[in-house]
């Protein structure tokens, strides 16, 4: 049957309006102006050996703890700085990292703003400021499925989502089997949304100081912008105040208590009897604040993303709890900017892995910052483990999780498989604490990517060096593969479920069934990541420099890691490919370290097993290009001119011509 719009969902990603019928709910698309980038605005960041940073710059000490006045007439320096050499007036914005800001000019769309300040050599780049949405057998009552009548309001297939899969509920991720092994205590997850609400009884003890980065103090809706509290006071929109001044393309809506169901999903406390699991509830949730009413800008989510990674923003006092988790259950339309990524690459390099929502307009493309490399994008799963209606899908997807889904055929009735979360009564200001049901449902990716982040941090307990690559790479070689069968429409329509294909703007692409291309490389299995980790990880990394023919290169094991607990025992070298460049390791091949010469150009491959004090043991495999070696130029003849002394080049040029022409020339007589 075809989806039939029943009552506006707060808690679905991206704050869109949701169909609740049928088998899966569709999420209409936001007229694009309502992620349009903010008018003549832009985030600049200045190269680091840029002048202007350093003449315009927080006295030594002090650049995460000046005053706010201190903060911004540095900002206003940098931002008249380059505006005199552009040869435009530039207002400073807030603070977006460390040498990046937010800067504003009159008269001009942000792209054209952008496209010039970029090009001024002290640059690194320029983006336009654009906004984004918010995208929804422990003893906990909630957790187990209920008895007829338990629950006045349901959902009686409770946190369905956490458990076993079974023939009907195909893609829950078995988040008992991965407790058997850790439940992510000492790992800290950041979660990047509207706030929490920290009197929820399931995240008494979970949570750990934050900050509120939403520097506008309308849309923060607190009246005082940036400050260290990241209590969500509620980001309703009134009638009155949609679609005008700076709510322009935004609807009037309740409040969403977006982060603090995202928060729940991520750590809610386990077996105290009350409400429901998180999926890891030993780690500790740092709420970020960075939306507010309707949305919330680049500038500041970036900014909240680099301090919940521990990295420095100007101005903001430093974060004392780093995470090794981010989620961020939010999104927007296009490609990954400059910005993002910058963010995204010095975030994976201190050690933080980043997990985000795919976003929610009907299998469109990936929004960002799903989209940029290096960051875990999480596709939406029904219950049967096809893709859900809303969820957007594409190459860059890494896993896909449950994001709720009804499969109702009447108008009205309870949800059965929403995902079950923590939330607030209130539909504008905090009233009571509670969590979503059949009827007030949530669903969408943003309740498919707290699951994996929590996933996560039990995989960061269990290996604490994990890097973010191997957290991916690891969640991904252990997912389950998609089911082929077993999805329908609704008995109102027949039309069979296809095979999900690649996104087209503007388009939906409902119901599919998934594959590896298009919605990642399988469905989230939490027992088989976890176990994966549990013993030892083999890494091999290379020497500094180019591997060349002729010059010994250099491979290292020491960088590989133990399970918590676990020593390493041995290492074992193995040639698997020599290529026809290597044949024999110049080294012992039972060390840390190992080395060999390459006689040529090409490529070879070695593999390292390392095996830990229990006798596990774990493989990795590496290729590596040979380039070959630098030809030798005999060093060209000086120039003569200007006088000098001359080289021996020259000096034998004009001996060999000498002899030369005494033997040629006539004889006088």
């Amino acid at each position: 049957m075809k989806p039939t719009l029943l009552k506006p969902l707060i808690h679905l990603t991206l704050a869109l309006l949701a169909g609740v019928a049928g088998a899966a709910p569709v999420a209409p698309r936001l007229p694009s102006a309502a992620l349009a980038p903010v008018e003549g605005e832009v985030i600049v960041k200045f190269r680091a050996d840029a002048a202007t940073p350093r003449k315009f710059a927080l006295a030594a000490g002090t650049a995460t703890r000046a005053d706010a006045a201190t903060v911004q007439a540095m900002l206003t320096s940098r931002a008249s700085a380059l505006g005199a050499r552009v040869g435009r007036a530039l207002v400073a914005g807030s603070a977006a990292g460390e040498r990046a800001q937010v800067m504003r000019a009159s008269g001009v769309d942000a792209a054209t703003l952008a496209a010039l300040l970029a090009a001024d050599p002290e640059v690194e780049y320029a983006v336009p400021n654009g906004r984004r949405r918010i995208l929804s057998a422990p003893n906990d009552p909630l957790y187990a499925a209920a008895a007829a009548g338990v629950r006045l309001n349901g959902p009686d297939s409770g946190q369905w989502y956490l458990r076993a899969p079974d023939a009907t509920i195909k893609s829950a991720i078995d988040i008992e089997t991965a407790w058997l092994r850790s439940t992510g205590s000492g790992v800290v997850v950041a979660v990047l949304d509207t706030g929490v609400r920290p009197e929820h009884p399931d995240l008494a003890g979970q949570l750990l100081p934050g900050y509120d980065f939403v520097s506008n103090a309308t849309v923060a809706n607190d009246s005082t912008g940036r400050d260290a509290d990241a209590t969500d006071p509620g980001d309703w929109l009134t009638s009155g105040e949609a679609g005008t001044g700076v709510f322009a393309g935004c609807s009037a809506a309740s409040s969403s208590w977006h982060g603090t169901s995202t928060s729940s999903l991520v750590a809610a406390a386990a077996n105290n009897s009350l409400g429901m699991a998180g999926s890891a509830p030993g780690a500790k949730v740092l709420p970020v604040r960075v939306l507010g009413k309707c949305y919330g800008d680049d500038a500041d989510i970036i900014a909240g993303m680099l301090w919940a990674a521990g990295l420095t923003v100007d101005g903001v006092p430093g974060n004392p709890n780093p995470a090794r988790v981010i989620n961020m259950s939010l999104g927007g339309g296009g490609a990954c900017n400059a910005a993002y990524q910058d963010a995204v690459n010095r975030i994976a390099a201190a050690g933080t892995v980043i997990v985000a929502a795919a976003g929610n307009s009907a299998g469109g493309p990936v929004g960002t910052p799903a989209n940029c490399d290096g960051v875990v994008g999480v596709l939406a799963l029904r219950h049967a483990g096809s893709k859900v209606g809303f969820s957007d899908l594409g190459p860059q997807i890494s896993i896909a999780a449950p994001g709720g889904n009804c499969i109702n055929i009447t108008v009205g009735s309870p949800c059965l498989y929403p995902i079950l979360a923590a939330t607030n009564a209130g539909t504008q200001g905090p009233v009571g604490s509670g969590w979503t049901d059949s009827y007030d449902i949530s669903v969408g990716t943003s309740f498919s990517s707290p699951l994996v982040a929590g996933v996560a941090a039990l995989m960061v307990a269990q290996q604490p060096a994990l890097t973010p690559a191997q957290l991916r790479t690891t969640l991904q070689s252990t997912a389950r593969p998609f089911p082929t069968t077993g999805a329908d429409n609704g008995p109102d329509d027949p039309t069979p479920v296809t095979q999900c294909h690649a996104p087209t703007t503007g388009v939906d692409q409902l119901q599919c069934y998934c594959n590896t291309t298009y919605c990642g490389a399988g469905m989230l299995d939490a027992g088989a990541a976890v176990a994966a980790v549990a013993g030892p990880l083999a890494r091999i990394d290379l020497g500094p420099g180019t591997a060349t023919a002729g010059r010994v290169v250099e491979l290292s094991g020491i960088n590989s890691s133990m399970a918590l607990g676990r020593t390493l025992s041995s290492y074992a070298w193995l040639i698997s490919s020599g290529g026809g460049i290597v044949s024999a390791f110049n080294t012992a091949t039972n060390a840390a370290t190992a080395s060999l010469t390459p006689s040529a150009a090409g490529s070879f491959t070695v593999q390292l097993t390392v095996t830990d004090n229990t006798g596990a043991s774990n493989v990795a495999t590496r290729t590596v290009t040979v380039a070959a070696a630098p030809v030798v130029e005999p060093p060209a003849p000086a120039s003569s001119g200007g006088g000098g002394a001359a080289s021996l080049w020259w000096v034998l040029g004009v001996l060999t011509a000498a002899v030369a022409l005494r033997r040629t020339a006539p004889r006088l007589r």
